[in-house]
């Protein structure tokens, strides 16, 4: 019997020894090549790191390719993790904290100046420095979240004001004498690494599951994505703004206090300077794992990527200039990459 005319015959598959003897070879299927397209478009800055080692272990055979070398590169971005991960928490739901950088440096002053100048409890000048940052972070949400202010102007005017503060409880002076033992919460080495990288690490995993697989990470994305959208689905997108601003000041003062205690004193005018290799990070990140998406992991991989950079440039004699060109330079880059990126995926 013939098939109804409604429903198509299927169709003749040629015999395996007709297919070997002259049959054409198969193809690679769309999806082997959509994947490989999707690996590379992750991980492409990962090759790049891998290739870019290459490149200083030939230029300097003997130097660069040391234990000693990656030791350094991993055991001395913690501050920078911590503050790369709270520009994220802002960036992900579509605002943006310029204040981050300062409420770090006010962390980190204020722990020595309460502890060294006024005799206070160790634990408790550092539960005051971090709560003084995200004093800073929930005063820029009510700011932007609830009177409307522009970000651009809360933030950049709260960073100055919490400059100036660290710098009158400072008397503009590197505050130290912190207890050698306070160092062991960041110095003490696992596995060969100080165990702050290990919270950083700890920090990225934990921030990647909560935008993944919760609720409130959904909404988030959610708020980041379209605010008014996610108004009109019943996500309190308010509340969502305003958290995100004292996630962001406490991540980055937790960050002060790990600073602070990996070099037992902290000079307040210093702050500003790890504002650019944060938000470069940030936005690199953006085109690792997750492309066109902030995401923690990828702002992880990023801080090693552009950590590696800087250090193979200054061993091979290029210092003092390089590092404000290196990261201004990946900056622009990395926007560029996370716009392009970012326009891509939507239209796919």
């Amino acid at each position: 019997m013939k098939p109804p005319s409604d429903v198509a015959a299927p169709p003749r598959r040629p015999a395996p020894e007709q297919r070997a003897a002259g049959g054409p070879e198969p193809q690679r299927s769309p999806d082997s090549r959509l994947d490989l397209q999707r690996f590379a478009s992750r991980y492409a800055i990962v090759g790049i790191w891998i290739l870019m080692c290459g490149f200083y272990t030939v230029l300097m055979p003997g130097t660069f390719f040391q234990a000693s070398t990656f030791r350094s590169i991993f055991a001395s971005q913690q501050a920078l993790v911590f503050l790369a991960l709270a520009a994220m928490m802002t960036f992900v739901v579509g605002e943006f904290d310029l204040s981050i950088a300062s409420a770090l440096g006010l962390s980190a002053t204020l722990v020595p100046v309460l502890a060294v100048l006024h005799g206070w409890n160790l634990v408790l000048s550092c539960v005051v420095a971090v709560l003084a940052a995200a004093l800073g972070g929930l005063l820029n949400g009510f700011l932007v979240v609830k009177v409307g202010v522009p970000a651009l102007i809360v933030t950049l005017g709260s960073s100055t004001l919490m400059l100036g503060i660290a710098s009158l409880v400072s008397h503009q002076t590197t505050v130290s004498g912190l207890s050698p033992g306070f160092a062991d919460i960041t110095l003490y080495e696992v596995a060969g690494l100080p165990i702050s990288f290990f919270y950083g690490l700890a920090l990225a995993l934990a921030i990647g599951y909560v935008l993944t697989f919760t609720p409130l990470g959904r909404h988030m994305t959610f708020v980041g994505a379209n605010r008014e959208v996610a108004r009109l689905a019943g996500v309190a997108v308010d509340r969502i703004r305003l958290g995100a601003f004292v996630a962001g000041s406490t991540l980055a003062g937790t960050g002060g206090v790990l600073l602070v205690a990996s070099v037992g004193g902290y000079d307040s005018t210093v702050s500003p300077t790890y504002l650019l290799p944060a938000f470069a990070a940030t936005f690199l990140g953006t085109a690792v794992v997750r492309p066109g998406r902030f995401n923690p992991i990828g702002t992880l991989v990023a801080i090693y990527f552009l950590a590696t950079g800087i250090l193979g440039l200054q061993m091979l004699g290029y210092t003092g200039w390089i590092e404000n060109a290196f990261y201004g330079t990946a900056l622009i880059i990395a926007v560029s990459v996370a716009t392009i990126v970012r326009r891509r995926t939507a239209s796919t």
